[in-house]
């Protein structure tokens, strides 16, 4: 489980083969006035592949990375898979006695998504806690070795990201995640909360509308008690998602290696796939095209290539962990809500099944909240484990201040 320095370095015949493909990009035929309707618009999926084929410098992107963010990998036994190498981004505080906090991405995402969280949680300051951010790629994502049998499902990922954090000396901890972050950070607290996990954060906070049978109280409750605007908004715009968004859910969730075929071979596809998402899970974030082309490359460019990333779909639908969310951990638990996430569900569902002990409210925001919100996003975290707080010192001799 030695560790070993990583530096991003595509060579130059993989950059040539992504420049062929682009340059041989056949794209379809687009309604007028289709607009965003249809999915993502003809004219933009240009402009996209005409600046990553003549315009787009990887080179300057992967430097800058390198020089951002400290790299490295480990090889990490999981039971009954073997050892599988691990990237991550480890990132430490000036202050010794900084929380340990394990940052863990969904999908479209990477640990790119914490780029710009980084330097803001690492800083140190009399006024709020600093954190050391371990933020890992998941098995199959960015530049970390992919699952080779079937079967990978949450505990494995939660193993994963466990060991990692022993590995490097924390043995006691906290966690941020959305998207598929909050799945395994949550199996995670329920497999390891108390002893070494002892907090968790999310930005996606999910969980269950009661039901007469399981929460007979609730249910009755809800009956009577109208949802806040608020929370009618946000069950809109979760039904939204479902009836028009979730189609890429549906296959990666049942067939993922026939569309991995398409994003393997297809630089221009894979564009498209993720642009759409970037677009529609945002809250009109003002995409700069270097940044989607930096994003969407990392896939290309991806250990174990983008199709690889598909799969925790298939597995964590089939076995149920997906939506099999059932009562919460028992550890502390802190929510950050924001208005043009995926999915939006009250509050009181999500304090009904864990220990919420903080809560954060966004006017604006979507679904990449590290990086489209990063310092609501800070501060949330710098809050809820602050001076005077409910979980203030959850980590033994580790409350981050200077």
């Amino acid at each position: 489980m030695s560790e070993a320095p990583f530096t991003i370095a595509i060579t130059d015949q993989q950059l040539e083969t992504l420049r062929h493909k682009l340059e041989l990009t056949t794209f379809p035929d687009e309604l007028e006035d289709a607009g965003w309707e249809y999915g993502a618009p003809l004219a933009d999926i240009k402009r996209l592949v005409q600046r990553w084929t003549h315009g787009y410098d990887w080179r300057k992107h992967e430097k800058e990375l390198n020089d951002e963010m400290p790299m490295f990998t480990r090889n990490i036994d999981v039971d009954s898979f073997g050892t599988l190498n691990i990237h991550y981004v480890h990132k430490k505080s000036d202050i010794a006695d900084a929380i340990p906090l394990l940052f863990c991405h969904g999908w479209p995402d990477s640990f790119f998504g914490v780029r710009k969280l980084l330097p803001l949680l690492t800083a140190s300051s009399p006024e709020h806690p600093s954190f050391h951010v371990v933020a890992f790629s998941l098995p199959g994502y960015g530049f970390s070795e992919a699952p080779r049998k079937q079967g990978f499902k949450g505990a494995q990922y939660a193993q994963v990201a466990h060991k990692l954090m022993l590995a490097l000396g924390y043995n006691e901890y906290v966690t941020q995640g959305g998207d598929w972050g909050f799945t395994v950070t949550r199996k995670m607290a329920n497999l390891y909360g108390g002893k070494h996990h002892k907090a968790w954060h999310t930005n996606m906070p999910v969980a269950p509308p009661p039901t007469f049978t399981k929460n007979p109280i609730s249910f009755l409750g809800f009956l009577v008690t109208p949802f806040s605007a608020e929370e009618k908004v946000g069950l809109e715009r979760t039904m939204w998602i479902r009836a028009h968004g979730k189609g890429y859910y549906v296959e990666q969730s049942t067939q993922p290696q026939t569309l991995g075929y398409s994003l393997a071979d297809s630089p221009a596809g894979l564009l498209a796939w993720i642009y759409e998402k970037l677009h529609n899970w945002t809250d009109g974030y003002p995409w700069e095209d270097d940044e989607v082309l930096t994003w969407v490359s990392i896939f290309w460019f991806s250990r174990a290539g983008p199709a690889a990333s598909l799969r925790i779909y298939f597995e964590l639908e089939n076995s149920k962990e997906a939506n099999d969310l059932g009562v919460g951990p028992k550890i502390p638990m802190g929510a950050s809500f924001f208005p043009k996430d995926i999915m939006i569900v009250p509050k009181a569902w999500v304090r009904r099944d864990n220990r919420v002990v903080s809560e954060f409210q966004h006017e604006s925001g979507g679904h990449f909240a590290a990086y489209e919100k990063p310092d609501e996003l800070a501060d949330d975290l710098r809050k809820m484990f602050g001076k005077g707080s409910a979980v203030y010192g959850v980590v033994p001799g580790k409350t981050g201040y200077a």
